[in-house]
């Protein structure tokens, strides 16, 4: 009887051991499992596949996952490529002698509020806004570069091209995306300035900044004189001027809504002036600006030199 009494006593200890046991290791996967999907972004069951083949190994599973990613973005993308991807943000840096401007679109609203989304388009912008100091060549008071979808995913990010970290993101969302488009400018005289803007406005100012509507100018003005850089972008992103305009050769338009002269329109933070009293008020000279509309319908941009794709290429 007594011997019965201790084996089954045994058989409880290794039990509940077992059991104990069962729960820690149990918990260690789970910490496992949740780690490496917040540190990745994929699926529960892709992140459990990926520990149970390298045997926990949190390294090999996030390369693989990486990998997959990777391989699925460049499918996903090849078939998701008609889809219209007409939402995401647009974003500025700058300086006063350099300054960039990248759009990169998705399909859905929600997703340009990822934080992948929004790093993907920080790099990129960061790209151009180094492209623009070392890869311009002089010439006349700005050169401007506009890069297309191809010539933006062939730009390096942390030894990657941009391509490729794009492809990862649309492996890992399921959603059509585009690096659509960019500038880069580099005012080539200290006497030129470089401002930018994006619309809806940081909190606080600052060389890089991300919303639906970004404009970028060029100008000259004394340094005695309060800086208009960012004002005038300001009303180049709320009344999407077509030109400068010309005194000598353009016309105000009869109808003040439908001017499409820079200079003859209602100054936006002001509309008792136009900006042409601005600009002599404040002794401003506008040399070139551009605007992006987020999704706006694709249309060549007049006035930029369009250069060769290996010019972007040699980008390290």
């Amino acid at each position: 009887m007594k011997q019965t009494i201790k084996l089954h006593s045994k058989m409880i200890l290794q039990l509940v051991r077992n059991f104990h046991t069962s729960i820690s290791w149990r918990a260690a996967e789970s910490s496992l499992l949740a780690k490496l999907r917040k540190k990745t972004g994929y699926t529960i069951a892709n992140c459990k596949k990926a520990l149970e083949m390298h045997n926990n190994d949190t390294d090999k599973a996030e390369a693989w996952l990486n990998e997959q990613a990777q391989a699925m973005g460049w499918a996903k993308a090849t078939k998701l490529a008609g889809r219209k991807a007409l939402q995401g943000l647009v974003a500025v840096k700058f300086d006063h002698s350099h300054g960039a401007l990248v759009e990169l679109n998705c399909e859905t609203d929600f997703v340009a509020k990822n934080e992948k989304f929004q790093k993907m388009l920080e790099d990129a912008t960061l790209a151009c806004y180094k492209f623009s100091h070392t890869h311009l060549q002089a010439k006349g008071p700005v050169t401007k570069m506009e890069l297309d979808s191809e010539q933006l995913g062939n730009m390096n990010v942390d030894g990657r091209k941009l391509s490729e970290v794009l492809a990862l993101f649309i492996g890992s969302v399921g959603e059509n995306a585009v690096l659509r488009r960019a500038e880069c400018w580099k005012a080539n005289s200290t006497d030129v300035k470089i401002s930018a803007y994006t619309h809806p406005a940081p909190a606080v100012a600052s060389e890089y900044s991300a919303g639906k509507y970004g404009a970028l100018l060029a100008y000259k003005q004394p340094n005695d004189q309060e800086d208009m850089g960012r004002q005038l972008c300001q009303h180049i992103v709320g009344c999407a001027p077509l030109k400068i305009g010309n005194k000598e050769n353009d016309t105000p338009a009869k109808n003040s809504d439908d001017e499409v002269c820079l200079i003859y329109q209602e100054y936006l933070l002001d509309p008792s002036f136009t900006v042409q009293e601005i600009l002599d008020e404040n002794k401003v000279e506008v040399i070139d600006y551009i605007r992006f509309s987020c999704g706006e319908s694709e249309e060549s941009l007049p006035g930029v030199e369009k250069q060769p794709l290996d010019t972007v290429q040699t980008l390290q």
